[in-house]
């Protein structure tokens, strides 16, 4: 999940301050690798190492909440960590090492990324897994539209085949384009920009020691949330009633409603990480629908719908709660995708038109801005010289696309392969969208193009198979779309950090290979360990859900929604519209404040008890910013991706424990006394 950042306010002239006169002339006169020299064998073991631990915490995040933060500055962080720990150890054996580069470092963290953007974008927590028995037994054997034949469980084989025959076709989308989007358009990819910051700082002195620190407040808080999460364990007994993760902390009847802090390391660590503002907006978002909305309709069962339907049952409350925030979803999407595309021509017409406001180098002439003049030169040759040729991406992306076009059939066969086609012809454009999009904002809308496709193919194949299509081609364009602008936003890494285009064009081709066999590896540990899908337990898998409704929805329509659901669906969907266009409209230092309803829509189906940790997250960030702003700036991401982490890496034994069926002792219960 991203928030929207203006488009001005990281640009490249910022880059350009380090530490000091020295390290700048350092800087242009450091010797650039050759493009297979940044690519190093210890990069690839720390890269698979990383890339693992990314994608086990990707899937806990998808499978629980579906809100997954930047993890970027971690894997730069814990990339760097690794090898400088590598060569110092070696160094001290009396062994010779390979002097360690930010184009190596730069090269480790693509590899990673492009590792764990597969565990989200692949649709491992979403259109895949709306697929299986248990989403269409939640939903209901005799809900109209949800058949039994619409049912694939998944296989680790089908996975790995799927994920090779799609994930590799955005990464030669759009390589032709990376000059006209680096360069000419000069995009500025703010996270992209922020990764490289952090990248060339590392490699300078002064940056070293800093890095120094956050690799050991990152490890500090990775063992705590390590070690508490493996106290929990012990107090979580047989079931999903036992343990920290069911504590009443604000008292049993606030806790039927889901307001309890659940002690969880993760959610925390994401309040650390995320804005203050998605983080409020889930918090309101919790407020508003477990605090009054379905306590409002709960007080109508037996009026608006049967009195006597089971918890999960789309009859019923769960109904509401799977379609308002459906809506809401939908109305933020739709919302942001028009204002994308229509940013996205603005600013083409005003390149065009020789009047591009996007930012540049202000061309002045004292010493300073020679200097700036010289390094963006410097990098601009480094940038275009070894080239990826235009006929090499043109032939990668026919062939495998006639590759997958021939497979996916196969694997889905109610998607049938002209319907793949059409698919694979639009791909292009819309990633060109979605990664100048992400280039001007920070904001990828891989998921709502997906969610567009899963619509459009769903009707398309109407009811003989189109829920399996729909979802099946959702994960197909999400795929396609996210990984075009990840790359995007890597080409701008490498050209902050002097490294060859072609090295990230063949390190994210690697990291991607590392996906399509870890994401669905580590995918599995859980599939196997845990109740992935069960609405009572932590695995609930939100969006299997609410992506096979959509689907149903594309299929079968609105009749069979409970009483005024629809409208007030409506109302849901036109209030996002509103709350989106208002945050637009208004002043800056208004708009601030305004919510996200894309984050608010989350704890409408899961719950408010992730909010709560949430909050708790954003409540220490701000009083730490107010005691010590220089410190939070430089250690709250460090001590964040650390409790991630921690909590992250306990997920495997615990998985082991549950494999070999050895329960925790004891069941630690919250109840009212007896003389209640």
């Amino acid at each position: 999940m991203g928030t929207e950042t203006s488009s001005v306010d990281i640009s490249e002239p910022l880059l350009l301050d380090p530490h000091g006169q020295e390290e700048k002339e350092e800087r242009l006169s450091e010797e650039v690798p050759e493009w297979k020299e940044q690519i190093t064998i210890r990069g690839l073991v720390v890269s698979v190492v990383l890339g693992s631990l990314f994608c086990i915490i990707t899937h806990k995040l998808n499978l629980t909440v579906g809100i997954i933060p930047s993890l970027n500055v971690a894997a730069g962080l814990l990339g760097f960590f690794f090898v400088r720990t590598w060569t110092g150890f070696l160094t001290k054996m009396g062994l010779l090492t390979k002097p360690f580069t930010r184009q190596e470092n730069t090269v480790i963290q693509t590899c990673v990324v492009a590792c764990y953007g597969l565990a989200f974008s692949g649709g491992f927590g979403s259109s895949l897994i709306a697929m299986d028995q248990r989403t269409y037994e939640l939903i209901g054997p005799d809900y109209p539209g949800n058949r039994a034949e619409d049912v694939k469980n998944p296989g680790l084989g089908w996975m790995m085949g799927f994920m090779f025959v799609v994930g590799f076709l955005g990464l030669f989308s759009l390589v032709p384009l990376r000059k006209v989007m680096v360069l000419d358009y000069k995009l500025t990819y703010p996270s992209g920009t922020a990764t490289a910051m952090l990248i060339n700082s590392f490699h300078t002195k002064t940056g070293a020691e800093l890095a120094g620190n956050q690799v050991r407040q990152l490890g500090k808080y990775l063992s705590i949330s390590f070690c508490w999460s493996c106290f929990k364990w012990f107090f979580s007994g047989i079931g999903d009633s036992c343990g920290f993760d069911n504590f009443p902390s604000f008292g049993l009847t606030l806790f039927k409603n889901t307001f309890y802090f659940d002690f969880s390391p993760t959610y925390v660590g994401c309040g650390l990480i995320c804005p203050h503002l998605v983080n409020c907006s889930v918090l309101l978002g919790a407020i508003i629908s477990w605090g009054f909305l379905w306590p409002f309709v709960s007080e109508h069962a037996g009026d608006w719908y049967p009195a006597d339907l089971g918890s999960n049952d789309f009859k019923g409350l769960y109904g509401y709660k799977v379609f308002i925030s459906i809506a809401l979803i939908l109305g933020d999407g739709i919302y942001n995708l028009i204002k994308i595309i229509l940013i996205t021509v603005r600013e083409m017409w005003k390149t065009s038109s020789k009047q591009n406001n996007l930012p540049v180098v202000t061309e002045v002439h004292d010493e300073e801005s020679s200097q700036l003049q010289s390094e963006q030169k410097r990098r601009d040759e480094v940038f275009l010289k070894d080239r990826i040729p235009t006929w090499f991406a043109a032939s990668g992306y026919v062939g495998l696309a006639a590759i997958s076009i021939a497979t996916i059939p196969i694997i889905f066969p109610p998607l049938k392969w002209y319907l793949v086609l059409c698919s694979y012809i639009l791909a292009p454009a819309l990633a060109f969208c979605n990664s100048y999009g992400t280039g001007l904002t920070d904001w990828s809308l891989a998921s709502t193009y997906g969610k567009i496709g899963l619509f459009i193919i769903a009707a398309a194949v109407g009811q003989n198979g189109g829920v399996i299509a729909g979802v099946a081609s959702c994960a197909v364009m999400m795929s396609i779309v996210a990984t075009a602008a990840d790359l995007m936003q890597d080409f701008k890494t490498g050209y902050l950090t002097l490294s060859s285009a072609k090295s990230m064009f063949v390190s994210q081709l690697i990291g991607t290979a590392m996906g399509c066999v870890i994401a669905p590896l580590t995918f599995w540990m859980f599939w196997t360990a845990f109740d992935i899908g069960s609405p009572d337990g932590p695995y609930k898998a939100p969006y299997a859900v609410i992506f096979r409704e959509m689907a149903i929805l594309g299929v079968q329509g609105f009749s069979e929604l409970p009483k005024y659901c629809l409208e007030m669906c409506g109302g849901f969907f036109a209030a996002a519209l509103a709350i989106n266009l208002l945050k637009d409209v208004t002043p800056k230092k208004f708009s601030q404040y305004i919510p996200i309803p894309m984050a608010m829509a989350v704890p409408f189906y899961i719950g408010a008890y992730f909010a709560v940790d949430m909050f708790v997250g954003t409540v220490i960030l701000f009083v730490w910013e107010r005691l010590n702003r220089k410190d939070a700036e430089d250690y709250a991401g460090a001590v964040a991706s650390g409790l991630i982490c921690g909590d992250g890496i306990w997920t495997i034994p615990s998985a082991i424990l549950s494999i070999l069926r050895i329960d925790p002792p004891i069941c630690m219960y919250f109840g009212p006394s007896a003389s209640s």
